[in-house]
C-alpha cells in the first residue's frame, strides 16, 4: 500500500492549490517544495477573469481575497495619437467576460504562494520546505527520494504531480518532450510602490517609440510593470542604473499617467527574460501528471500563466476526486484540453506581439491599419476574448492563418 495518495513535487500556484483541494476532499497529500522562503520572480500576479472563475470553482477564490486578492475593473489602451482623456473614457469594462467576476485578480506571487502552502497544511497535506528532491520514480508504483532538515527519506504514493516549473525534474524523468517557438522580443518586469496617482483599479497598455508598457496595480499604491522591447537590445536594462532606466522608459506621451511610474520605487527585483511558449503533446503517464509551468506555458504578454495553471488543478483535481482508478488514461481529456488550450493561446500571443511589440515605421502603420480595421471588424480582436473570457469562448476557425493573413491585413495587401 502506498504511503501517499499523492506526491506533489513543487509547492508554487499549481502544487499549493491542487494540494489544498485534494487534502480538503480528504485524500493524503505530501507536499514537497525546495525553497524555504518564496521570492519575487517578476511573474504570476495576475489572474484573468476566467482564471478566477477557476479558483472559484476550486473554493479557493475566498482563500485569495482574504489574502488580499485585489480586482481590476478596467482596461485602458493609450496609443500615440490619441487624446489621453479619450481612451480612458472609452475604457473597457472587465467585468463583461465572465458572470460574477468584477474583473482579473491581482495577489503578489510570493504571498500568493504562501497563502496556498499555509491553506494545503491547515487542510491535513504534508507541506514540507527546504526539500532537495534526489530520485523520482514513475510507472506503476511511483516514489520519490528526497532530503529535508531531518535526514533523507523515500515515499511511495499512488501518482506523483509534477507542479515543479518550467525546469521540471518529473517532466525530465517521465521523457516528456517539452516544444518551443522561437523568441520574439525581451521582456522585463518590476514591482513598484508609491504610485498612489495610478488609478488602482485600472490596468492599462500602450506602444510608443520602441516600448511596449502594461501596468497592473495591486493595490496600495503598488504596481507591477512589465516592458516588452527589441530582442536586439538584451542588456537594455542591464546593470545598476537598469531600474532607473526602466522606469523612465515608461515616460509616454500618450499616457501622461505613465508619470505616476516614473516617479514610483522599486520594490523588488528587475528581472528580464525572453518572450516564449512551451507546450507538450501529453503532460501525463504511467503514476505521473503534469501541471502548470511543468507541463508547457505561454508568452507572458498574455499574463495567463496563472490562469492556464487554476485551469490545470481544476481538470486535474475533477478527474481525481471523480474516479480510484488513477491510470494514465484518466488525464486523456485533461492532456487534450490542455494541447488546444495552449494552441490557441499561442496564437493569441502571437497575434498581440505582432501588434503591439514589433517598432519602427512599419510597426506604427500597420498597428493604425488594425484599430481602424478592428473598429469596422471587431472580430479580429477575439484574441482579446480568448485572454479574458477563456479561449474556448471563441471559434475554432479564429485559430488559422487564413485568420492570420486577416488579422494583419495581408489579404488587402496581397
Amino acid at each position: 500500500m502506498a504511503d501517499f495518495d499523492l506526491i506533489i513535487v513543487g509547492s508554487g500556484i499549481g502544487g499549493g492549490a491542487l494540494a489544498t483541494v485534494m487534502a480538503r476532499a480528504g485524500r493524503s497529500v505530501l507536499l514537497l517544495e525546495q525553497s524555504d522562503v518564496y521570492e519575487d520572480k517578476v511573474r504570476g500576479e495576475w489572474i484573468s477573469p476566467w482564471g478566477v472563475a477557476e479558483t472559484k470553482r476550486l473554493g479557493l477564490y475566498d482563500t485569495l481575497v482574504a489574502a488580499g486578492g485585489h480586482h481590476l475593473t478596467k482596461h485602458v489602451g493609450y496609443r500615440p495619437g490619441v487624446d489621453p482623456d479619450e481612451a480612458e473614457k472609452l475604457a473597457m469594462d472587465l467585468g463583461m467576460f465572465v458572470p460574477d467576476v468584477p474583473g482579473p485578480l491581482c495577489l503578489g506571487h510570493p504571498h500568493h504562494c504562501q497563502t496556498l502552502f499555509d491553506a494545503a497544511g491547515s487542510a491535513g497535506a504534508d507541506a514540507r520546505r527546504g526539500v532537495t528532491v534526489s530520485e523520482v520514480t514513475l510507472g506503476a508504483n511511483p516514489s520519490v527520494r528526497f532530503t529535508d532538515g531531518e535526514g533523507e527519506h523515500r515515499h511511495t504514493a499512488r501518482l506523483v504531480v509534477g507542479a515543479d516549473g518550467r525546469m521540471s525534474s518529473v517532466r525530465k524523468t517521465a521523457g516528456v518532450a517539452l516544444h518551443r517557438d522561437e523568441p520574439h522580443h525581451w521582456f522585463a518586469g518590476l514591482l513598484v510602490e508609491g504610485a498612489h496617482d495610478w488609478d488602482q483599479l485600472a490596468q492599462a497598455t500602450g506602444t510608443e517609440g520602441d516600448f511596449h508598457f502594461l501596468a497592473f496595480p495591486q493595490g496600495d499604491g503598488r504596481v507591477r510593470i512589465y516592458g516588452g522591447y527589441p530582442i536586439e537590445e538584451a542588456k537594455r536594462f542591464a546593470g545598476p542604473e537598469g531600474a532607473r532606466k526602466f522606469l523612465d522608459a515608461f515616460a509616454f506621451e500618450s499616457s501622461p499617467r505613465n508619470r505616476a511610474i516614473v516617479e514610483a520605487e522599486p520594490a523588488g527585483p528587475l528581472l528580464s527574460y525572453h518572450n516564449s511558449d512551451a507546450w507538450t503533446d501529453e503532460p501525463f503517464g504511467e503514476g505521473f501528471v503534469l501541471v502548470g509551468d511543468a507541463a508547457g506555458w505561454n508568452d507572458p504578454i498574455l499574463g495567463l500563466g496563472l490562469s492556464i495553471t487554476y485551469r490545470d488543478v481544476r481538470m486535474v483535481s475533477d478527474l481525481l476526486l471523480g474516479s480510484e482508478d488513477w491510470n494514465a488514461a484518466l488525464f486523456k481529456p485533461y492532456g487534450e484540453e490542455r494541447y488546444e488550450r495552449l494552441r490557441r493561446l499561442r496564437f493569441s500571443a502571437k497575434v498581440l506581439s505582432a501588434l503591439e511589440v514589433e517598432f519602427g515605421a512599419d510597426a506604427e502603420a500597420r498597428r493604425a491599419d488594425f484599430d481602424r480595421r478592428s473598429v469596422e471588424d471587431p472580430s479580429l480582436r477575439m484574441y482579446g476574448l480568448a485572454t479574458l473570457g477563456g479561449p474556448e469562448l471563441v471559434p475554432e476557425d479564429y485559430f488559422t492563418e487564413e485568420s492570420w493573413a486577416r488579422i494583419m491585413g495581408l489579404q488587402e495587401a496581397a
